[in-house]
């Protein structure tokens, strides 16, 4: 089941982008931090997020 909108979706992506790219940009072992950016490019690509289900959030308008 899907709970993620499709602006929550761009944001994700975009925000997952930005940070996988801190592995090529920063120099120190702080880099390794963008290995974050993976959890939020996922649930972009897939719409589904664990924690929405948790909180009880769903960002997607249900289609009538």
């Amino acid at each position: 089941m899907k709970n993620v909108g499709p602006i929550d979706k761009a944001i994700r992506i975009i925000l997952g982008l930005v940070l996988l790219s801190l592995l090529f940009i920063v120099k120190s072992n702080a880099k390794y931090f963008g290995l974050i950016g993976i959890i939020p490019l996922i649930t972009g690509f897939i719409g589904y997020c664990p924690l929405y289900s948790i909180f009880g959030i769903n960002t997607l308008k249900k289609k009538r």
